[in-house]
């Protein structure tokens, strides 16, 4: 049987389950169990998968947050037989390599999406390059979305993004609020590009890059490319896999 370590979201709903479930099954350290138990929302999933990234643990949800749309039902009962017959997705992060002020450099993973967002009341003016060519020379809009698959249902479909199906070698590309080119809606690029988005006026029009939760202040530059030598792998129910979420998802109105 596989050792278990619980996390929780520190939420009363989350601390309550993760007593009760340590009380039937143990509860061990995350670097001796074989595989890790997180108990919330989505945003406690990503911070699972960062905290566990590189050591190729598996990890199986249970929702005690809002949406849940990375976990599995909570229940109590027969969770090492549901672990044992959960369906395994894998997944990769993209790597945000930022430029800012006097060439400061920041390096960020990113599960879901590396945006870029205006930071005052003027549109941002940024300038695309994929593999080193450049595609776009100006997109005056209010910010970029770069989205991993996994992320695409989250603030990528947010944003009219295309959602992409799990296992697709994709990374979408989607503006947020673009005024020109007025009719471009983004694009879908081979996971293999090299994405490189330049800031354009950057002091009169200051632009911020997040990775999933990191957020880096007036980036003169950002660079995205997914890393294929990361493997992040999630257990979910048969039947509730996350690439057949993903599908459902682009049939539910």
């Amino acid at each position: 049987m596989p050792t278990l370590a619980f996390v929780d979201s520190s939420t009363p709903e989350a601390q309550a389950a993760r007593i009760a479930l340590a009380a039937r099954y143990g509860d061990a350290p995350p670097e001796d169990a074989d595989v890790i138990v997180a108990l919330g929302g989505d945003g406690l999933m990503l911070q699972t998968l960062h905290a566990q990234m590189g050591t190729g643990k598996p990890i199986y949800g249970m929702n005690r947050g809002s949406v849940g749309f990375l976990m599995n039902e909570y229940r109590e009962d027969n969770l090492m037989e549901r672990i044992s017959a959960a369906h395994r997705s894998v997944i990769h992060p993209i790597v945000m390599r930022a430029t800012g002020a006097q060439g400061r450099q920041t390096t960020s993973r990113a599960i879901n999406e590396v945006s870029m967002l205006r930071k005052s009341y003027q549109a941002a003016k940024l300038r695309i390059s994929v593999d080193g060519k450049m595609r776009l020379d100006e997109l005056i809009c209010d910010g970029l979305i770069i989205s991993t698959p996994a992320g695409s249902t989250a603030y990528n479909l947010s944003a009219n993004g295309p959602i992409l199906p799990l296992n697709a070698p994709l990374l979408a590309v989607t503006p947020i609020s673009p005024f020109r080119p007025r009719r471009w809606r983004g694009a879908l690029l081979p996971d293999r590009a090299r994405v490189t988005v330049a800031v354009m006026e950057a002091e009169k029009r200051p632009v911020n890059a997040v990775a999933d939760h990191i957020e880096v202040n007036e980036v003169l530059a950002v660079e995205v490319s997914m890393d294929h030598a990361v493997d992040l792998v999630l257990l979910h129910d048969p039947g509730h896999s996350l690439d057949e979420r993903i599908i459902n998802e682009q049939f539910n109105w």
